[in-house]
């Protein structure tokens, strides 16, 4: 009798925890373009540099959440990037720019090239700002 009772208080635990959830939201990840920032005019081998970045949320429904950052050699890619919920009701009205830092630590010599994603042109194609940054002794 205690057996059947287990068996039917687990069947009862897992019929009443479903996956298929209807209330769930459905969210978009965007990359968005950086508007300015702050970088130092040089570096020095060994030392962590505080990089500011601005961008623009086109409404106040989107979430910051991270930067993206990929390097290739000494040359550094980045823009910031942000979901938003695809089923909240926004207003259209457009939030004040918006700032995130970042630290950058300097681990070889040269320079480094920062190419700040500024987003697309008119046939689609991604646009960068380019910025070179010396390392110095």
């Amino acid at each position: 009798m205690k057996k059947f009772i287990v068996l039917f208080a687990m069947l009862g635990l897992l019929t009443s925890c479903s996956l298929d959830d209807n209330n769930s939201d459905s969210y978009s990840y965007h990359v968005l373009p950086v508007e300015s920032y702050v970088v130092p005019a040089n570096f020095k081998l060994g030392q962590t540099y505080e990089i500011t970045l601005k961008y623009q949320k086109p409404t106040a429904c989107y979430v910051f959440e991270g930067i993206y950052f990929s390097k290739n050699l000494n040359t550094r890619t980045i823009a910031v990037q942000a979901s938003v919920n695809d089923d909240q009701i926004c207003t259209q009205e457009v939030p004040a720019l918006s700032e995130t830092k970042f630290n950058f630590n300097v681990t070889s010599t040269g320079s480094y090239i920062f190419k700040f994603y500024k987003g697309t042109d008119t046939d689609g194609k991604d646009i960068f700002e380019d910025v070179e940054i010396p390392v110095v002794d």
